[in-house]
């Protein structure tokens, strides 16, 4: 570094991409900080993944407890939210706080204040614990804000919702809830509040739930959070909210209404770039408001990279984790890399979960000029033989009909994410369907059914 600036690197956000980053530099002998204006950790262990699956697991104890009578056992069981609030709260604060050691093992200066680029080599920091706003300056800046989630800032009463954010930490749990949206966060919200015995209405303006994903995987969830409790409004949204002596009205565009206690929107995420100071450091976003960036994550400033949910490439956390050390390498070990977003698997934590890696089939069939082979089973799982229950899992193989590799696995059902990891390994290696049909059984298991598939479905028989 040269006498010319304080800092070789300075990092504006300590989530999970720009602590990797910000570790990595520092280990590597350059002078490195890192700013973050609330708390260490970022939207993944403070707001997001790591809650969220705290509140997903504590929700599923209702299901398991039904399943569990089935097998002899009598279960009374009561829930207590605030006791589950503060375990939450202090496992989230002893991880965030691992964090911030792991910052100070590897050298970083962790600078508690929200920064503002003022310049391409500038930020000015406005300090947690007040004081007039510091300057520092670094050869090379990059920016790691992550997203904020979107609310329709012009729907009437829309000040009377909440994000997935404030769900986090309602005082108290509410007997209903309305849940707006069909993405990740809205069904795996669903799915807890639910489990926890709310009165819970999902509404979504699309045709079905999790656009985006396989046909199959789609109707099959739509239909098993419905066997879960949740009620399923498709095809309609707000229009206004009205809020009452005894709760908040949802007024629909399809004439209904209906009252809960708590309004929750999880209608997307943007990234979060308000009041950065961007256009003064010469960096552009695009027509979605993310940050450009080139296949190296470098933005339009020379000296300016992005990585993570501010650029709005893949979304994932293990991704903004892998777009940091591509960084790195590229940027201080003169080894260009850039993350290889083909075939990166995703889970969402719905009840029942979902596990994807690769193509949906729709998007084979446009990709893979002679077609695709089909496979896809539904069925009960063991566990659910002594309940009654008519749940079903779904699993299906979607392969080239050409090269006969596997490239897409859809998995709706329990355990989903953790054999959905496995599989991933499988489907960025190439593996044709007869590799995986060459691999021997795991009985009895559910996850047996991916390597046992022989029949092919005709092109009628699937939703794809």
């Amino acid at each position: 570094m040269t006498d010319t600036y304080d800092y070789d690197l300075f990092v504006i956000g300590a989530g999970s991409g720009g602590v990797r980053a910000a570790r990595l530099t520092a280990l590597g002998g350059k002078r490195v900080a890192i700013a973050e204006e609330f708390r260490v950790g970022g939207t993944c262990v403070i707001r997001g993944c790591v809650p969220k699956k705290f509140m997903v697991m504590a929700s599923d104890f209702a299901h398991q407890f039904h399943t569990a009578e089935g097998y002899g056992w009598t279960v009374e069981a009561s829930f207590d939210w605030p006791k589950f609030l503060e375990a939450k709260d202090v496992e989230i604060a002893r991880l965030s706080g691992i964090y911030a050691a792991n910052l100070g093992k590897a050298g970083v200066d962790l600078v508690h204040g929200r920064a503002v680029l003022k310049d391409a080599h500038t930020v000015e920091v406005t300090h947690r614990d007040g004081g007039e706003p510091r300057t520092y300056t670094a050869e090379k800046i990059l920016i790691a804000t992550g997203g904020r989630p979107w609310m329709p800032e012009g729907l009437s009463g829309i000040e009377h919702a909440i994000t997935s954010e404030e769900a986090f930490h309602l005082p108290e749990l509410p007997k209903r809830i309305m849940i707006a949206g069909g993405g990740y966060i809205a069904v795996e919200f669903a799915g807890i509040f639910a489990g926890l015995g709310v009165e819970t209405t999902l509404i979504y303006r699309g045709p079905n739930i999790l656009r985006g994903f396989d046909d199959d995987v789609r109707a099959h969830l739509a239909g098993e959070i419905e066997k879960r409790g949740i009620k399923v409004i498709l095809g309609c949204q707000h229009k206004s909210i009205e809020k009452t002596e005894t709760g908040l009205v949802s007024h629909l565009e399809n004439g209904m209404t209906l009252e809960t206690d708590v309004i929750m929107f999880a209608t997307g995420r943007i990234p979060y770039v308000k009041d950065l100071g961007l256009e003064t450091a010469g960096v552009d976003l695009n027509d979605k408001g993310a940050i450009v960036v080139d296949q190296l994550s470098k933005t339009t400033a020379d000296n300016i990279w992005a990585i993570g949910d501010v650029t709005d490439r893949m979304n994932l956390t293990p991704v903004a984790i892998r777009e940091a050390v591509a960084f790195h390498e590229t940027v201080y070990k003169n080894n260009p890399q850039h993350f290889d977003y083909e075939a990166v698997a995703t889970a969402v934590f719905s009840q029942p979960p979902v596990g994807v890696v690769g193509l949906s089939e729709s998007e084979a069939r446009h990709s893979c000029s002679a077609g695709v082979d089909v496979y896809l089973t539904r069925f009960r799982p063991m566990k659910y033989a002594f309940t009654g229950s008519d749940e079903r899992v779904l699993m299906k193989l979607v392969v080239d009909a050409a090269s006969q590799k596997v490239v897409g696995v859809h998995i709706v059902g329990p355990e989903a994410p953790e054999m959905i990891q496995l599989a991933a390994i499988a489907v960025k290696a190439g593996l044709t369907k007869a590799q995986w049909d060459a691999t021997c059984a795991v009985h009895p298991t559910m996850a047996e059914e991916l390597v046992t598939l022989k029949e092919k479905q005709s092109p009628t028989m699937s939703a794809g």
